[in-house]
């Protein structure tokens, strides 16, 4: 939820915020950030373990990430967001902070409370600060939104589908959410289209 605002916010009014106070800075604006339902955290869970396992197992080069972990989007001191999952390919744009300058790829699982800020602030954020793909997961719809900028696509799924992912080379992510299941998807699930 964006507070109203009278000036240009920067890193330094982040990190003078109370411990414990999560927000996000975005174009000098603050952000604050509700706490995830059960919900969410499950979905994210099941994606962050799929995501690295698989890349774990293939010795990528890759690194993901889950949220509370820094971005500087920008590289400036105006803009820092925590997506919920990140993927770097750079290794040189990770330092003990985090990571300055775009991921590759950065999924967001929506809460009643970031919809606008997931569907809109950041989806034009993301692309224009040269994030490569965009996944928006959410939950009372079901459905993945898959923006990969680098083609300019757009592809929808339901949480029933299989994923495609297309950050450098392609992997296939079986379902995330099992309605019948109460197990998530394992490695030997994954349809490997190319390894990373």
């Amino acid at each position: 939820m964006k507070l109203p605002q009278q000036r240009i916010y920067t890193l330094d009014d982040i990190y003078a915020l109370p411990d414990g106070e999560r927000t996000e800075l975005i174009d000098g604006q603050i952000y604050y950030m509700a706490p995830p339902s059960r919900k969410h955290q499950e979905i994210l869970g099941r994606l962050y373990r799929t995501i690295a396992d698989y890349i774990d197992s293939k010795g990528g080069s890759c690194k993901p990430y889950i949220a509370p972990f820094a971005v500087f989007l920008n590289g400036d001191d105006k803009n820092y967001v925590e997506p919920d999952i990140c993927v770097i390919c750079k290794p040189e744009k990770l330092n003990d902070k985090g990571c300055n300058g775009a991921p590759d790829w950065i999924i967001e699982v929506v809460s009643p409370d970031s919809r606008r800020m997931d569907y809109y602030t950041k989806l034009f954020k993301y692309h224009d600060t040269g994030v490569r793909e965009y996944w928006i997961v959410d939950p009372d719809k079901s459905r993945i939104l898959v923006y990969n900028f680098e083609s300019e696509d757009i592809t929808e799924y339901t949480f029933s589908e299989i994923v495609k992912a297309g950050i450098h080379e392609i992997i296939r992510l079986a379902p995330i959410w099992h309605q019948n299941k109460k197990r998530p998807p394992s490695i030997k699930e994954t349809e490997v289209v190319k390894p990373l």
